[in-house]
């Protein structure tokens, strides 16, 4: 940053990797006018965009205001995410947002895939081109390459887009110009490389940050904690719906099943439950071994509402996944839900380096002592009488009467849920 201070917009662009910008430097060392707009703008006035799609469009818009043939451009990163191998951004003259692909791990191992420049490319090829236009060049017989032809394309190319660390992401510029790209216009091409890979990895990493926190304690929680929400104790009081659920027989299902199973197992097991929580504007804060906290927060109105739709959508996943356990030989599987509502504690709790964003407070220990309760009581879901109030379902569900909780003092009434019929 000293250095955007001290040297201005010229410094910043001298001190860039400079492996292919002598060749276009004007007679006084200089760079040419066009060139130096392109840079200026990447290094100093991208800051405020918090998109790398948005400054990649912007980017290609102008290059091609500086004169290059520039028709079609993309972006590939490959990127850590738990469904996604990699991602694609894509630009194309006349467009004004770019289209973004996303794919799945296995990828690599598609025909489409391996027939194609980006599988050369990845493979450790510096750069991958074809005169699309040249019935003589010698590319090879990629799909793409007939798809580029049929689009009007006569020119098509691969760069590498280094980030630190030795991670090589890939850029690819096509032109519809007769000819294609003269040498010169991929020298300039070339030259904004290093500022573009400067720019993309600050929003990669960005992204990723996002991406990680989001997995690992969703995405309320992570907002708060990229907001500055990071010193232990720092919270705030929400009133929310809290649903507690846990699996039954899990410590001898772990013990009497092959390792990969178990993992199999529970990997469905969450998914007939986290998805429909997610869905429905839940918020999951952690697994726990063989159980899941979720709250929905009060400040939507339907949140009491949204969680019993869960239930609804979860029992039926539930239900699907038994049926599947059965016809694989295993025993069907067997879960408690307990659910409350009232206000809890939002926020860091830990020691003093390792710190953990999840709620506490009575109301999450009641609905703890309902889950546990559905043991004894052979029902899986049970509900305290405050949700059923302020869900305003009581008519709906069956009341099984007062009972008391471990650690509070009387009784509450408790109300058993079953699944709500469909139409």
């Amino acid at each position: 940053m000293t250095m955007m201070k001290t040297g201005g917009a010229e410094a910043a662009i001298q001190s860039l990797p400079e492996a292919h910008s002598g060749s276009l430097r004007d007679s006084d060392g200089r760079w040419p006018e066009r060139r130096r707009r392109v840079l200026d703008w990447l290094v100093l006035e991208t800051r405020g965009e918090r998109f790398i799609d948005n400054i990649f469009v912007e980017m290609c818009r102008r290059l091609a205001e500086a004169g290059m043939p520039v028709a079609r451009a993309t972006l590939h990163f490959r990127i850590h995410h738990p469904q996604w191998i990699g991602a694609r951004i894509l630009w194309r003259k006349g467009l004004t947002e770019a289209e973004i692909d996303t794919y799945a791990y296995g990828v690599e191992d598609t025909t489409q895939y391996l027939n194609s420049p980006l599988h050369e490319f990845n493979d450790g090829a510096d750069e991958v081109r074809c005169h699309l236009d040249d019935p003589t060049a010698d590319c090879p017989d990629y799909p793409l390459y007939d798809e580029l032809r049929a689009e009007g394309f006569t020119d098509y190319v691969i760069w590498p887009l280094h980030h630190t660390l030795g991670k090589r992401h890939a850029i690819t510029f096509a032109s519809d110009r007769p000819g294609g790209f003269s040498s010169d216009d991929l020298t300039f091409l070339k030259d904004i490389l290093p500022a573009l890979a400067l720019v993309s990895e600050i929003r990669l990493k960005n992204r990723l940050a996002r991406t990680l926190l989001e997995t690992y304690v969703g995405p309320h929680a992570s907002e708060q904690i990229l907001a500055g929400a990071t010193t232990r104790g720092s919270g705030v009081t929400v009133g929310a719906a809290i649903l507690i659920c846990d699996l039954r027989d899990f410590t001898k299902l772990s013990d009497l099943w092959p390792r990969d199973d178990v993992i199999e197992l529970l990997n469905g097991y969450f998914d007939a439950m986290a998805e429909p929580i997610e869905r429905h504007g839940g918020e999951i804060l952690k697994f726990m071994g063989d159980g899941l906290l979720a709250i929905f927060p009060l400040s939507d109105p339907c949140a009491c509402s949204n969680l019993l739709g869960a239930i609804d959508e979860a029992q039926a996943a539930l239900s699907k996944l038994n049926e599947d356990n059965l016809r694989k030989g295993h025993d069907p599987l067997g879960y408690g839900i307990g659910v409350h509502v009232g206000d809890v504690m939002y926020g860091n709790i830990g020691s003093r380096k390792r710190l953990d964003f999840t709620v506490i407070g009575p109301a999450v220990n009641i609905a703890s002592r309902l889950e546990g309760l559905t043991k004894e009581l052979k029902r899986p879901v049970l509900l305290s009488r405050a949700f059923v109030e302020k869900a305003g379902c009581a008519a709906k569900l069956e009341n099984l009467g007062s009972y008391p909780l471990r650690g509070l003092d009387g009784e509450i009434d408790i109300f058993a849920f079953s699944g709500r019929k469909r139409s």
